[in-house]
């Protein structure tokens, strides 16, 4: 029986949730809905979705806390698009710094967030050969940082996980597995995103900011990921390549 994606409605907006639901379900996906965080928490609790749709202002905890604890939890690689009423650009930032996938601002056209869904879904699942995780894992080293790509996340020198959201994962990837060599826009987004890649704004600026954070980068000075005047970045550290052993 082939996969049917299961995606979670998380929006305070009872015309929003009614509307959103009945739209993607004509278009051949599973949906669930919850009107807030308590009701998003319950369900994840004995639930898995492919895909969480979150609302940023609602009552209680909003989208952005929501987002937060979504990425440091057990489904911290689900793909998450942010919706919200604001189309300050500043929100935008907050929300892909908190580990969203996309961001869409209301009003939304549903075929558009149609989609968007599809689009993150497809990234998802269709990595380039070279960012699928292999049979055997490894530990790439690299200063004093190591990225196990069977946990698929990163280990600081006293061996302690840092969780990392899909894409933040992906590009990470992309770069320990070109050091030391120049990779524009364009590039970046093909590794991580594959053919179907589409830009949306400053989405590699913006993932890049995210990784240099989990680094610990001073983004004035990188000593790891630095940025290359009209050309685009470059990881500085030579990588050291170990099969992973548990």
């Amino acid at each position: 029986m082939d996969h049917i994606d299961h995606v979670l409605v998380v929006d305070d907006d009872r015309e929003i949730r009614e509307l959103v639901s009945t739209y993607l379900t004509k278009n051949g996906l599973r949906v669930t809905v919850a009107a807030d965080g308590r009701h998003m928490r319950a369900f994840l609790e004995a639930n898995s979705v492919d895909l969480i749709v979150l609302d940023v202002m609602m009552p209680g905890d909003d989208g952005l806390v929501l987002c937060r604890e979504l990425r440091a939890g057990k489904h911290k690689s689900t793909p998450v698009l942010m919706l919200t009423a604001r189309s300050d650009e500043t929100d935008r930032i907050v929300g892909l710094e908190m580990g969203a996938d996309d961001y869409l601002a209301k009003p939304f056209a549903a075929r558009e967030l149609l989609a968007r869904i599809k689009a993150i879904l497809r990234r998802a699942r269709m990595l380039p050969p070279n960012l699928q995780v292999t049979e055997v894992g490894q530990l790439l080293t690299f200063g004093a940082w190591q990225l196990d790509t069977s946990g698929r996340h990163l280990l600081d020198r006293d061996g302690t996980a840092i969780a990392l959201s899909g894409a933040e994962y992906r590009l990470l990837r992309a770069f320990v597995d070109h050091p030391q060599r120049v990779l524009n826009r364009d590039q970046l987004l093909n590794l991580t995103q594959g053919r179907e890649a589409e830009l949306f704004d400053r989405s590699i600026d913006l993932l890049v900011s995210r990784l240099r954070q989990r680094l610990g980068d001073d983004a004035r000075e990188p000593a790891y990921i630095k940025t290359v005047r009209s050309e685009g970045y470059v990881l500085a550290m030579p990588v050291e390549i170990s099969e992973l052993r548990r």
